[in-house]
């Protein structure tokens, strides 16, 4: 078979194949920023958290590499291809979800139920559920169709509407409030100005996937297969997991070691960011307390400036050579690090500006680098598999920082504030692992 390589694709089409993507981030970051103040708010106990903030990177460990393992067998060119009729299922299947998980207070469950509680955390599954199968296939068409000398590109453009979705999901809130929206309930009721930035959020996402499902045109089987140097029937079966994981290359597992400390700190930043907030900033752990709620909002205000600078520092970034690129990489999480201990540190509201540009500078880094490294030494075959698998690096570590929880938490006072110190500590350990990082040319 003759084999081609894949072309040099203009930018206009890269931004349609990811334009996407910001309404999926709307979705996480709606779901990531106001997960902890609306179990909060209907009752859930701080030190149970970890048991809701388990379902989601379960539900991607488990559908991500399904959605990978399916679309890499998919030829559905009515619905869009290969990748995006799995995008198309799941905005929808997110769309339904968003309309219910801030209601989780509104039903008559009472505060602190178990019906609200085991409500919100159905939703807040089923929502994972369908963002991952609606975020996967971005990931997989720049694997798909973008040359190497474009992936950093196509990839940094991803991040940039990944952190503009961020920033908006992020203030929806704030602007609200400011606006005029209650940003306060009865207990155990959700505020209004979160249920209405869900639904904003919602109509976002379904907007954004459209696009691109009527804008992109994915390769034939025929065409993937001589752009990548591979038989149509390399991806005729799904391949075994285990084999595949086998044969996976070196960096499949040394970027996987770093993931797996960035993740878990990350998991603690979404799970304890407003009551550390609200404790630090606001002296209250009452979820239920105006300014509780305030503390809400700040951190969602707060979720903006980390995407803004994470924007900002994914463009120096992708200014960098790739021979500077595992240095950039733990610059970039030792930086994290800092941000994260600065956060058990500060008592300023304004300064924990400071806090979250730092976190930020971490968030470009894990949002840059490690698909990048792995695609790169990737062939075509089973490509939606292997990258369904290597969530996995994202998925596990939040199981891992969840479950730890139980212990931790009381271990450490208590205090979701002290918590802050331990994501430092995990931070600082996955910038010294970027070391053990080592790719096809490396050997």
């Amino acid at each position: 078979m003759e084999t081609k390589g894949l072309p040099t694709l203009p930018a206009s089409r890269i931004w349609m194949m990811n334009f996407g993507f910001l309404g999926v981030q709307v979705a996480f970051t709606l779901q990531s920023s106001q997960m902890s103040r609306i179990f909060q708010t209907i009752g859930a106990d701080p030190n149970k958290l970890g048991w809701f903030f388990i379902l989601p990177p379960l539900a991607g460990l488990l559908v991500q590499p399904l959605v990978g393992t399916y679309s890499d067998r998919t030829w559905a060119p009515k619905l869009g291809g290969r990748r995006l009729p799995y995008l198309l299922v799941g905005a929808i299947m997110a769309v339904i979800v968003m309309l219910l998980l801030p209601n989780s207070g509104s039903l008559g469950f009472g505060y602190g139920s178990l019906a609200a509680l085991l409500f919100g955390a159905i939703t807040v599954a089923f929502l994972d559920v369908s963002s991952n199968v609606a975020m996967q296939p971005f990931k997989m068409m720049v694997g798909d169709m973008v040359n190497d000398q474009q992936k950093s590109y196509a990839y940094g453009i991803q991040s940039f509407l990944s952190n503009s979705g961020s920033v908006l999901a992020a203030i929806f809130p704030f602007i609200l409030t400011a606006i005029g929206i209650s940003n306060v309930a009865s207990k155990g009721v959700v505020p209004n100005s979160v249920v209405v930035s869900f639904y904003i959020g919602a109509a976002l996402l379904i907007v954004t996937s459209l696009f691109s499902v009527f804008k992109v045109k994915e390769y034939d089987p025929q065409t993937y297969a001589k752009f990548h140097g591979i038989t149509e029937n390399d991806n005729a079966s799904g391949g075994n997991w285990l084999e595949l994981l086998k044969k996976a290359p070196k960096s499949f597992w040394t970027v996987s070691l770093v993931q797996f400390f960035s993740w878990m700190a990350f998991q603690y930043l979404w799970t304890y960011s407003a009551g550390a907030i609200a404790q630090n900033v606001w002296h209250t752990n009452d979820a239920t307390s105006a300014g509780y709620q305030a503390a809400g909002n700040w951190y969602g205000v707060l979720a903006a400036v980390q995407a803004v600078a994470a924007v900002a520092w994914s463009y120096l970034l992708a200014k960098l050579p790739p021979a500077k690129a595992k240095v950039a990489y733990a610059t970039s999480l030792l930086l994290g690090a800092l941000g994260f201990l600065s956060i058990f540190l500060i008592h300023s509201q304004y300064l924990l500006i400071i806090s979250y540009i730092l976190v930020g500078i971490a968030w470009a880094a894990v949002n840059t680098y490690p698909l990048t490294m792995v695609t790169n030494d990737l062939s075509g075959v089973h490509m939606g598999t292997y990258l369904g698998l290597f969530n996995g690096s994202i998925c596990l570590p939040q199981i891992v920082a969840s479950l730890a929880s139980f212990g931790l938490f009381p271990l450490l006072g208590g205090s979701q504030v002290n918590m802050f110190v331990l994501a430092a500590v995990i931070m600082a350990c996955g910038a010294l692992s970027v070391g053990f990082i080592r790719n096809k040319k490396e050997g």
